[in-house]
């Protein structure tokens, strides 16, 4: 099977909406929405949900009333002030560091694994999609990347499927990382603005560190002509290829409210552009 990541150095590029609309275009695949910080791509497909897990990542500090003294030195040592006057550990302040457990003298102190989110495995109009939702305040969403794309892989591998699409998520940190390791090609969706051009030039050096084949998107690329010819001026001096120019259109506001991808709200210039990524996509793969 082959793996292609949806990325963009920034949020608000269009990523998701290319996503859907490649995954509407794409035949004998399985979704993958990476950005498990935010997750969004669910609202275009309207999963129905089948399997509901938990995830379960880094621990919380509980103190046990029946064992603490009341000596107040887990009070003094936390500097994330999660302990309470009633020593009770707040779970959302609490970091998991450890050092009350380490220093209570009356070892009333345990570290529990606390529920970080859950994971989802279902199906769409255009088949299997696996997604996830991080809890309040919780971290590790690298490590539920890396569950959400071995789960899409396993399902890949049962139903004989020859992609898995995935919508990375934004950004040059730890989800990224871990949504890029072992991908086929990276699309990276930008915009041309000030910002877009700055966090594009950082999340191809994330690729070209990890040694991910790149091409890259323009979106809305009518808005500037002077700041996507820099866009394409850059990917011509980093040998990457320039594999769809998408104008701005409203009508792509007006396929979200409806909850259709672009390429079936329209077949205009946007769903052209679109359809010629996928070409590309495609052909890069084979």
């Amino acid at each position: 099977m082959k793996e292609v990541t949806i990325l963009s150095g920034k949020g608000g590029t269009g990523k998701t909406s290319v996503t859907a609309s490649l995954a509407s275009l794409a035949k004998n695949k399985v979704m993958v929405d990476c950005d498990v910080d935010a997750a969004d791509l669910y609202l275009l497909l309207e999963p129905t949900s089948r399997q509901k897990q938990e995830f379960r990542s880094g621990e919380k500090a509980v103190i046990s009333a029946e064992k603490c003294t009341g000596c107040g030195l887990c009070r003094e040592v936390c500097r994330f002030e999660a302990i309470s006057s009633e020593y009770k550990v707040d779970p959302v302040s609490c970091d998991g560091c450890r050092f009350c457990y380490n220093i209570c003298p009356a070892d009333a102190i345990t570290m529990q694994q606390s529920l970080s989110g859950h994971w989802f495995s279902s199906e769409t109009r255009y088949g299997p999609l696996v997604h996830a939702r991080l809890g309040v305040a919780q971290e590790n969403s690298g490590k539920l990347v890396a569950l959400v794309r071995q789960e899409a892989k396993h399902i890949a591998e049962q139903r004989g499927l020859d992609f898995i699409i995935s919508d990375g998520p934004p950004g040059t940190g730890c989800p990224v990382i871990s949504s890029l390791s072992g991908v086929s090609l990276a699309v990276i969706v930008t915009e041309p603005t000030l910002s877009g051009i700055h966090d594009l030039k950082r999340v191809i050096g994330v690729c070209q560190h990890f040694a991910v084949p790149v091409i890259v998107c323009i979106n809305k690329y009518d808005i500037n002509s002077e700041n996507s010819h820099q866009i394409e001026d850059y990917c011509r001096t980093q040998g990457i290829g320039i594999a769809a120019r998408i104008p701005f259109d409203t009508l792509v506001t007006r396929a979200l409210v409806k909850r259709i991808p672009v390429v079936e709200y329209s077949r205009n210039r946007v769903g052209r552009e679109i359809e010629k990524l996928w070409q590309v996509v495609t052909g890069y793969l084979n």
